[in-house]
């Protein structure tokens, strides 16, 4: 899945906190990336971007087009794209709400009680990109745009964004801890480590018993 992808390639490449040449960055590099499909995303992590008091740029990406023979299904989930990045940009502020409330008979006990947990901060950065029709084309130049800004955002960090060393001290231990696993003696590992170990064989998963 593109999600998944863009995970791999942006946090991988530049998820760095040293320079090229070695020195110690006083910036902050790669983000953290997730994404999802279609309202999957919107019931799953959109609340955080609206109501958080992070500011979590955002990527929307909508084919015009569907490939589908649901047509107004597909009409449904563009504008469903579209009034997320409005939302995100205007927000709605308290005394919105509260106008909103009254106007459905909400008392104005209930206003002042329920007003705060439906305002939305507002002002928050969204890109939409916009696609003609989802095709091997439109896919591959999208691909190259994430690319290209990937490997610009390394220039301006001043990383190294072909190298994954980050990756390899999680190996080295995976292979101590299968050798403990197969009753290696390990002291060196954490008590911790240890624990979690003992707890898998426990459970016959020991060399001895496959």
């Amino acid at each position: 899945a593109l999600p998944g992808y863009l995970q791999q390639t942006d946090m991988e490449s530049n998820g760095k906190s040293v320079s090229k040449s070695g020195d110690k960055l006083s910036w902050l590099t790669a983000p953290v990336v997730f994404g999802q499909e279609g309202t999957n995303g919107q019931h799953a992590f959109m609340q955080l971007m609206h109501q958080s008091d992070d500011i979590i740029p955002t990527d929307f990406i909508v084919a015009l087009k569907g490939r589908s023979q649901y047509t107004e299904n597909h009409k449904v989930l563009v504008a469903n794209c579209f009034a997320q990045s409005e939302a995100l940009m205007q927000g709605k502020t308290l005394a919105q709400v509260k106008a909103e409330l009254l106007e459905s008979g909400y008392t104005s006990k209930e206003v002042e009680r329920l007003a705060p947990h439906k305002t939305m901060k507002g002002n928050t950065p969204s890109n939409t990109l916009v696609m003609d029709q989802l095709t091997p084309e439109s896919m591959g130049a999208l691909l190259a745009l994430y690319e290209h800004k990937i490997f610009v955002q390394g220039v301006l960090w001043q990383v190294n964004s072909f190298d994954q060393w980050g990756v390899e001290l999680g190996k080295q231990l995976g292979s101590r801890i299968l050798s403990a696993i197969d009753g290696a003696e390990d002291d060196l590992l954490s008590a911790s480590s240890q624990s979690l170990i003992a707890r898998f064989k426990a459970g016959g998963n020991s060399k001895k018993n496959r």
